[in-house]
């Protein structure tokens, strides 16, 4: 068994990060509209937020107060790279809030803005 595979075993997902699961929530693509899911609440915390997912019971952390901003203005924007962009985020730091944006989509704390 590869460390991919191990990995896929122990938590549901195909090798690559695909999950088997057709109601999975969708690949996160930062050039498309996304919002917070409408079952999720956000609380401000000094480092970012917390944020609660009620449908899912999931807890996930918000990790700076610039994402936290990403997070909140993803409606009035129509990427994710564009609420990055309005937020201050530079080029130094798109990959990482990327990265937290797609981590979050994961969860299902935000989904496609189409699929609400």
């Amino acid at each position: 068994m590869t460390p991919d595979t191990a990995s896929a075993a122990r938590t549901g997902r195909a090798a690559g990060g695909h999950t088997d699961d057709p109601a999975a929530p969708s690949a996160f693509d930062p050039d498309m509209p996304w919002a917070l899911d409408p079952r999720v609440s956000l609380r401000p915390e000094p480092f970012g937020a917390l944020a609660y997912h009620f449908g899912n019971r999931r807890l996930a952390f918000v990790k700076s107060p610039t994402l936290l901003s990403v997070v909140r203005g993803l409606d009035d924007h129509p990427s994710a790279r564009a609420a990055c962009r309005a937020a201050g985020v530079g080029d130094d730091e798109l990959a990482r809030h990327e990265q937290a944006l797609a981590a979050l989509a994961a969860r299902g704390m935000l989904v496609p803005r189409g699929d609400r």
